[in-house]
């Protein structure tokens, strides 16, 4: 989608101090790129004094990006957490958890740790067959000149199936994970939506925590195996989180929200941005050995999770702004993605671009994504599959976003599927 003359408008004549970039229908109607791009001008390190959030730090090119993330001395996951919203203490059905990627160090290694083994180079060179597997079977069986939705067919169905592998959980119940990992994200200051129902929110999560403490208790009781519950089951550091439901909830919602929004919505904007540059798309048809490349690009064009935040533990002074003790700072990556600084027409997508690893999608420093090369993997082999059968995966009609200012969610990609 391009900016129109009228959003354009609105983010020049907004005086520079009143610019809330966490509004989420800037990502429902996907008219942020001008409020980005003005910060990024104008104001980098840029201070809201009042918003639905309350008060917060906004950073928004790459080069600061990287020195928040890369500096968790001072700025911690786990004195505020890592999302906007501020929890409401006290009240359970904002239950959000706790999870490794909010903690400091020296309690977040060891933890991550645990579980890294699972998406080890090792680990996932023995993936790929069964990926390939998957994603073949997802597309054999879609409806060619027919317009589906290509979001629940192929999007959510590869991630639910990777999930279940990576958990060993009930292949036929696979679509809870992906419940669970969209209501994990669903709560009024991230949507906007006020009509979310939190009771019935958190009954679900509790349902979760049930099913999860159930499969917790036999594979503690088992042989350790390569999943993740019995990874977690097994670990010295880590197998008594069962005794502390933030904890035990937080750490496997964090697994499932990692493993489900960064390769599912990648899926979906990969194709809506080929079909926005259809010279990419020929590009692709000319080289496939470009997928590799077209994987990042489509992943910093994306942008899975548009921001992660940090509360500083100190005062610190970032891009000539001093930030206070305390104060909220909020990394928004999807505008590092975008900085025109580092990527030359960052707006477009380019496969073949030389730095599209660059990004900075998937954080940086101690936390970056655990998962980034299974993210990858997926995605790889995914558009290998589809290049074997596939001219054009056709759009064909508007794209429906989710309103979220966390996860940059897509709900519905109409397409038609031309063959070979």
């Amino acid at each position: 989608m391009s900016t129109s003359p009228e959003q354009l408008a609105a983010a020049d004549a907004t005086p520079l101090e009143e610019i809330d970039v966490s509004r989420p229908e800037l990502f429902e109607n996907d008219t942020w790129q001008p409020w980005f791009a003005r910060l990024r001008r104008e104001a980098p390190v840029h201070y809201l004094a009042d918003s639905v959030n309350g008060a917060f730090w906004s950073v928004t090119n790459h080069h600061l990006i990287k020195e928040v993330d890369g500096n968790h001395q001072v700025f911690s996951s786990e004195a505020g957490g890592i999302a906007i919203v501020d929890p409401i203490a006290g009240n359970p059905e904002q239950l959000q958890g706790e999870s490794f990627i909010q903690l400091d160090e020296p309690r977040h290694a060891p933890q991550r740790q645990t579980v890294a083994p699972a998406v080890a180079p090792k680990n996932l060179a023995e993936l790929e067959p069964l990926i390939r597997e998957r994603a073949a079977d997802i597309l054999e069986n879609l409806p060619v000149g027919e317009t589906f939705n290509w979001v629940q067919e192929v999007s959510i169905e590869l991630t639910g199936r990777m999930l279940a592998t990576l958990f060993d959980f009930p292949y036929e119940d696979r679509h809870k994970l992906i419940h669970w990992s969209d209501i994990t994200t669903a709560v009024p200051q991230v949507t906007g939506d006020d009509s979310i129902d939190m009771s019935k929110r958190y009954e679900e999560l509790m349902q979760a925590a049930g099913v999860f403490y159930q499969i917790w208790e036999e594979r503690a009781a088992a042989p350790p195996k390569f999943d993740l519950i019995s990874m977690l089951a097994h670990g010295e550091n880590t197998r008594t989180m069962n005794e502390d439901l933030g904890l035990f909830l937080g750490t496997l919602l964090l697994l499932i929200v990692g493993g489900n929004d960064t390769t599912r919505n990648s899926i979906s904007g990969g194709v809506m941005a080929l079909n926005q540059y259809p010279d990419e798309y020929q590009k692709l048809r000319d080289n496939p050995n470009l997928i590799p490349n077209m994987v990042s690009e489509i992943i910093r064009w994306q942008t899975p999770v548009i921001h992660m935040r940090r509360t500083a533990l100190e005062d610190y002074e970032l891009g000539g702004q001093k930030i206070s003790k305390g104060d909220k700072v909020v990394m928004w990556y999807l505008s590092g993605n975008r900085d025109e600084d580092v990527f030359d027409n960052a707006d477009q997508l380019i496969i073949d671009r030389p730095n599209a690893r660059s990004h900075v999608a998937f954080g940086f420093g101690v936390h970056r994504c655990m998962g980034n090369r299974l993210a990858e993997l997926q995605l790889r082999v995914l558009w290998e599959e589809i290049m074997k059968r596939f001219h054009t995966v056709e759009l064909v009609d508007e794209v429906t976003r989710l309103p979220n200012n966390f996860i940059r969610g897509i709900k519905d990609v109409p397409v038609r599927l031309h063959p070979l």
